[in-house]
């Protein structure tokens, strides 16, 4: 690994650290001596691994035998979790190369909000005006061209049981145009939230690993199944991904409906109209066998604006 970068994830979820990348490499989550084989500085990097996790901050240390420096910089997403650290071992006295860019985030599957960090903003090119530190689940696809695992990504955020784990390489189109290969990580926590409540999240790392058009293990441009869909597009009809189990968008398959506050907006919270919440989960639990189902659905109305997801009043009826 001599002058790459280890980047290691910490999600916790009753496994060790494991090691994501080396360099710009994509890694299936191994140990640490699985890279580092049984060295001398196996033991370093797990204690400035520990360190960070302890402190929330980088570390410069020298290792034990004053022979290697270690630098080690952490992940930390908005909700304040440590997603992982990046670690390098080099020759004391020397500086590490630059890291590729990568970034925290989060899914919070019983709440429907996401988040991610600084890191992540940056690596997607958002402009600094339009950067929240929440949203709702369905706008983390606006910037990704998934790969033919998409269904199984969206599964694992409709049915995901503390420990489950995913991994892939999806394209990123960041906000200036430009395509990069993202490979992404995984693992589905359970965390105590607001009251004591058990919460499901979905703690991720997105890794920058190069250019789409130049990078093997980015994904096709085009799939099939979006070739299908690009296929069945009507002008007016705005399709979805939704939820059936908490009535909650997962994603757009066309551009969003126009006119409709379906993102995270304090002053005009998403939801369907409550008094549709029945025939909304009666069509949920006809669609358990039926291909096909037929009804119409207000949006909630607050203002001048109407919404699509849950509402406040979904959780109760859902």
């Amino acid at each position: 690994m001599a002058d790459r970068w280890l980047l290691i994830e910490t999600f916790g979820g009753r496994r060790e650290p494991t090691v994501i990348g080396v360099g710009s490499t994509p890694k299936r989550m191994v140990p640490l001596a699985s890279i580092l084989g049984r060295g001398r500085y196996l033991d370093d990097v797990r204690a400035v691994v520990a360190r960070v996790l302890a402190t929330k901050q980088a570390v410069r240390v020298d290792s034990g035998d004053g022979r290697r420096l270690l630098v080690a910089d952490p992940l930390i997403a908005y909700s304040g979790h440590i997603h992982g650290v990046y670690a390098w071992v080099g020759p004391s006295g020397t500086n590490p190369p630059p890291r590729d860019p990568a970034g925290a985030w989060y899914f919070n599957l019983t709440t429907d909000k996401i988040g991610g960090s600084d890191d992540l903003l940056d690596l997607y090119g958002v402009h600094p005006d339009d950067r929240r530190t929440e949203r709702v689940t369905a706008e983390a696809f606006g910037r990704l061209i998934t790969n033919a695992d998409e269904s199984a990504s969206l599964a694992l955020i409709v049915r995901s049981e503390p420990g489950a784990e995913h991994q892939a390489t999806w394209t990123v189109r960041r906000d200036d145009g430009e395509l990069r290969a993202a490979n992404f990580a995984l693992r589905a926590v359970e965390e105590l939230g607001a009251g004591g409540r058990r919460e499901t999240v979905l703690r991720g790392i997105t890794h920058d690993i190069g250019p789409a058009d130049s990078t093997p293990s980015a994904p096709s441009r085009i799939v099939l199944a979006q070739q299908v869909l690009a296929a069945e597009r009507e002008a007016g009809r705005y399709r979805a991904i939704v939820n059936l189990r908490t009535l909650t968008l997962l994603r757009w398959l066309d551009d969003p409906m126009p006119d409709i506050a379906w993102e995270n907006d304090a002053a005009y919270p998403p939801g369907i109209h409550r008094d549709d919440l029945p025939l909304a989960k009666k069509m949920s639990r006809a669609l358990a066998t039926d291909a096909r189902v037929d009804e119409t659905i207000r949006p909630h109305v607050s203002g001048r604006h109407v919404g699509f997801g849950r509402g406040d009043r979904a959780a109760d009826a859902a």
